[in-house]
């Protein structure tokens, strides 16, 4: 697609034909006449009414390395005040005793005996001379005893009940008979 030229006829440039203002000069590429450009900017690009916290918003994007130096200043400035006032404040309020180290506090070998931790007590396990890595079973609800531990738990009950059956005595011997 080409493009029509046409001349202008205040500075005599090569422009488009479809201009109404000359690049170069400014002026109508018709007439000649020079045209005031802000007038026509305002005519075609219409402002639109803004409201004075969207000027501010639009201040603060527009400038936004500013306004990001300016509140990190201000930071700056607001706890440089707090440290003054927290340092003032405790030159004034310093106590007359005396200070306690930190290590006193937190030293428990000077403490009397009753807030010392007691030592476990020597714990001697029963395993009727078998010592064996101690098995645990957690029964949980429907869960099934292993055949293993069932056969241990009857021969156990067993020896049980055979140690603590009465001996059967020897046959009496007969009576002495009567002469």
């Amino acid at each position: 697609m080409e493009m029509s030229n046409s001349t202008c006829v205040a500075c005599q440039h090569q422009i488009d034909a479809g201009a109404k203002l000359c690049p170069y000069c400014g002026a109508d590429p018709r007439t000649g006449e020079k045209l005031d450009t802000q007038a026509l900017l305002q005519e075609v690009f219409k402002p639109r009414e803004v409201t004075t916290s969207q000027s501010v918003m639009e201040f603060a994007r527009q400038r936004q390395g500013a306004v990001i130096a300016i509140a990190a200043i201000v930071a700056v400035v607001l706890l440089g005040a707090v440290l003054q006032w927290v340092n003032a404040r405790n030159a004034r309020e310093v106590s007359n005793s005396t200070a306690v180290s930190l290590a006193e506090v937190t030293d428990l070998s000077g403490q009397q005996e009753q807030t010392q931790q007691l030592p476990m007590p020597q714990m001697d396990f029963q395993f009727e001379g078998q010592p064996k890595t101690m098995r645990t079973f957690v029964l949980e609800p429907g869960a099934v005893k292993p055949p293993e531990v069932i056969a241990a738990e009857q021969a156990a009950a067993a020896a049980k009940q055979a140690a603590a059956a009465p001996q059967p005595a020897a046959p009496a011997p007969p009576p002495p008979a009567h002469r």
